[in-house]
């Protein structure tokens, strides 16, 4: 009898190569950034929160409180690095608080 070939895989790499295949990496970018954004932030801003959209490398984050937002805006840099660095790769590069 002939020897049978392995084709076995880890999920991990299976799904990474689905993804690849059929472009999905920017959906599931968007999914990543809004949750290390709930994740990183805590109840507090993320009670103000409305909505996080990335749009391109671009992350905009409605929010119901302009106190908030003046406040965030000060550490567009910080809260960058952060969600990079939750996500492991560069993925945004620039916040607009609206």
């Amino acid at each position: 009898m002939a020897k049978r070939q392995s084709n076995e895989s880890p999920i991990r790499d299976v799904l990474k190569e689905f993804i690849q295949v059929n472009k999905l990496q920017a959906g599931m970018d968007k999914i990543d950034v809004e949750a290390a954004w709930k994740s990183l932030m805590g109840n507090g801003v993320n009670s103000y929160t409305k909505e996080v959209v990335l749009k391109g490398s671009t992350l905009y984050v409605s929010l119901t409180s302009a106190v908030l937002r003046e406040e965030l805006s000060y550490g567009k840099q910080k809260i960058i690095a952060m969600i990079n660095e939750e996500l492991r790769k560069e993925v945004v590069t620039s916040i607009i608080f609206r």
